[in-house]
């Protein structure tokens, strides 16, 4: 009879508090990406609110879908989710669409799909299972490499595509799981050496254009943005989305320079919602993706940026709370991998419209525009829940 009862009994540890949090973040990202792309003739960016929605929607569904799936099911399937990430990631490469600056990452299946962003959160699943089988074995050197080996094949597959984000989060993420499986000192200092000695031959494996991204970073150039005489010359134009001109896109530092001009000038309170000049002269470009951030503070000032940050900062919270309080540590490292996931990710998204980062492409987690990004978070917080609502593991058995 105990048993019978356990299925909805294990509801009331569904932690409303987290999705709440979630899905304002949702709602105030879907309102940003409709100011973002206000007046927009492009089909894409006119689509764009709609289908936010849309993910939204689905998206809600699979939080309670994923939620009702016992995580330490999923962990069992280790070895068939780790199969099928390569199996995806191997589609792209053979036939997968070139996308934003040339990368080979997407699929269409009646839809554009990232399977790199799907990747990304099933190696949570199956590394946490790896750790979890080898929790007593944390002191061995061989745990740490194997576990290394265990994300560097899927991660190679994503960075060849090219995309240097994804692999980073994954790289991030699998540092964040080892260090609470209990990463050892002396291993972390080794793991420090070998990073120092891999970067040279990752910069020489690096596209142009990423190589150009950090470089710009580190040392500011002069550009066309910067220089007058290049500009009235005329060859230093582009069209927009709009059929405007505007200084040249491939220019690397042209996005930081209007990030930080939008960012500045929303002040305090900002200048209002869709009253942006930045965002609603089209100056700053990818701004309902990668510069969202840029268009929250230009639009809703210090306070709305604020508030942002805070919400990611709440939700990180409760999944770091959904490990502390989870049965097993299978439970407690999925948890964990989630939290460093949308902390790396929203850091960085943060940072780069700050100028702070380089720039990489990676969205703000829940608020930037993309489907495969939103269901891939909200497929995350599922596997919070469902961590957190079997914490009384001992009541179910």
């Amino acid at each position: 009879m105990q048993s019978k009862q356990s299925k909805p009994t294990i509801w009331r540890d569904f932690d409303f508090v987290l999705l709440g949090l979630v899905m304002l973040l949702v709602i105030i990202g879907i309102l940003m990406i409709r100011s973002a792309t206000f007046g927009a003739v492009d089909t894409d960016l006119i689509n764009r609110v709609p289908s936010q929605i849309r993910f939204m929607l689905i998206g809600i569904v699979v939080v309670f879908a994923i939620a009702a799936i016992d995580y330490r099911l999923l962990g069992s399937l280790h070895s068939f989710l780790y199969g099928f990430i390569l199996f995806i990631l191997g589609l792209v490469a053979g036939l997968g669409a070139v996308g934003a600056a040339g990368a080979q990452s997407w699929l269409n299946v009646g839809l554009q799909v990232q399977p790199s962003e799907l990747g990304k959160l099933l190696l949570v699943i199956t590394l946490g299972q790896f750790l979890a089988d080898r929790y007593q074995q944390m002191d061995s050197l061989r745990t740490v490499i194997l576990s290394g080996i265990h994300v560097a094949v899927p991660a190679l597959m994503i960075f060849v595509q090219p995309d240097l984000g994804t692999t980073t989060v994954i790289v991030v993420v699998w540092f964040v799981m080892v260090w609470a499986a209990g990463l050892r000192l002396k291993h972390l200092a080794l793991l420090i050496l070998v990073a120092l000695v891999a970067m040279p031959v990752l910069w020489l494996q690096m596209e142009p254009y990423q190589r150009e991204r950090i470089t710009t970073f580190v040392a500011s150039s002069e550009t066309c943005y910067d220089d007058p005489e290049l500009m009235r010359s005329g060859n230093c134009t582009f069209e927009d989305e709009d059929g405007n001109g505007v200084p040249d896109v491939k220019d690397a530092r042209y996005n930081i320079d209007q990030a930080l001009i939008s960012i500045g000038s929303g002040g305090l309170m900002g200048k209002g919602y869709g009253n942006g000049s930045q965002t609603q002269g089209r100056f700053l470009r990818v701004r309902h993706t990668d510069f969202i951030f840029s268009v929250i503070a230009e639009e809703m000032g210090f306070m709305g940026a604020v508030a942002v940050i805070t919400l990611m900062g709440l939700v990180v919270l409760r999944c770091l709370r959904a490990a502390r309080l989870a049965a097993d540590p299978l439970g407690s490292l999925i948890a964990y991998g989630v939290a460093g996931m949308i902390f790396f990710q929203t850091m960085v998204s943060i940072g780069m419209n700050l100028s702070i980062l380089p720039v990489t492409g990676l969205t703000l987690p829940f608020v930037s525009s993309g489907g495969s990004s939103l269901i891939t978070m909200l497929i995350g917080i599922g596997l919070v829940e469902s961590v957190v609502m079997r914490r009384r593991i001992r009541e179910y058995v």
